[in-house]
């Protein structure tokens, strides 16, 4: 039988130890790479006081609501360069750029809207021709503010709109049983009158979009909208 000389057992040892002080050494003591700027920004924890991006549909509006007091207390001029944005603070600039052309404008936020789900922003007559989708109505967009967005805001969830006060208030009774806040708020175009079902105030859009997420189980197509 053949027997390993007592110097390569001690040798085979040694390496074997020394590979795995190393391995350890390296699962232990290994700095974290530093990432670029780009993929920096990929981190869920949001930044305070960051830029805000934003990209989808948008629309315009015009003679329904020309002349009407605005969210921000202004009266809407559909001739004018401004939108209606559902979170961005009142009175914020904003750069926004046509994805399909790329021509880029812009404009002020002076109201609270859209109340369409699929919609990021509803542009005045005025910046729907700059932008040029007036023709066809919509187009995707790319929304920045040109400075950090900074102040706390509550938030609201509009869980619906009707024409008839009746069936606003039914839905108020119906979701009264299971939320603690619903109320209607009345508004009116130059078409009509309409009447918005809102669910609660929150000090936090993550909080409200909690509750929208309970309201879609409810049938609805809830907004998280901010209060002004």
């Amino acid at each position: 039988m053949h027997v390993t000389p007592l110097t390569t057992l001690t040798r085979v040892k040694t390496a074997c130890l020394l590979i795995i002080l190393l391995a350890v050494a390296a699962c232990t003591g290994m700095e974290a790479p530093h990432l670029p700027p780009a993929e920096a920004a990929l981190s869920p924890a949001p930044m305070p006081d960051q830029v805000y991006r934003e990209t989808g549909m948008a629309a315009w509006y015009g003679k329904e609501l020309h002349g009407k007091k605005t969210a921000s207390g202004e009266l809407f001029d559909m001739n004018a360069l401004t939108a209606a944005h559902r979170t961005l603070p009142l009175g914020t600039t904003i750069r926004v750029t046509n994805l399909d052309n790329f021509k880029s404008i812009k404009v002020k936020i002076t109201d609270r809207g859209p109340y369409i789900r699929s919609r990021v922003l509803d542009l005045s007559l005025g910046a729907a021709r700059e932008l040029g989708f007036a023709a066809q109505g919509t187009a995707r967009v790319r929304i920045e503010t040109l400075e950090p967005v900074r102040d706390s805001a509550f938030y609201t969830v509009q869980a619906a709109t009707f024409v008839e006060e009746e069936n606003a208030r039914l839905l108020k009774e119906r979701l009264s049983k299971k939320f603690e806040i619903v109320s209607i708020v009345q508004f009116e175009t130059n078409l009509a009158r309409f009447y918005r079902v809102q669910v609660g105030s929150y000090a936090s859009e993550e909080r409200a979009d909690k509750v929208a997420g309970k309201l879609t189980l409810e049938g609805l197509e809830p907004i998280v909208v901010r209060r002004d």
